[in-house]
């Protein structure tokens, strides 16, 4: 991520989570950080098809055109690999909560 776009990115961010497509995926919650050049995109979904989810609405309009809006800001990690979001996704490997 270019290191001085994180506030454009935010602004983005807010324009799309006021559309229904946060709410028709099931995102409970987002986050975004930046360190050193690398951004990180936390969502919490309804259940467990977070992956799922953002698949089914990759094509809806106010998916694709965050997508375009981004570009600027934000470059794949693996240009060479990248075809969908899905080949952004981390997979995790430890979780702990206390209760």
């Amino acid at each position: 991520m270019d290191p001085e776009a994180h506030e454009s990115v935010g602004r983005l961010f807010t324009e799309f989570d006021r559309t229904e497509t946060p709410h028709l995926m099931g995102t409970r919650r987002r986050e975004l950080f930046h360190y050193r050049g690398l951004y990180f995109h936390l969502q919490d979904f309804d259940g467990d098809g977070g992956g799922d989810a953002i698949q089914e609405a990759r094509t809806r309009p106010e998916f694709v055109q965050i997508s375009a809006d981004l570009k600027p800001f934000i470059g794949a990690y693996d240009p060479d690999t990248w075809r969908s979001p899905r080949d952004a996704m981390a997979t995790r490997f430890y979780h702990w909560s206390a209760g």
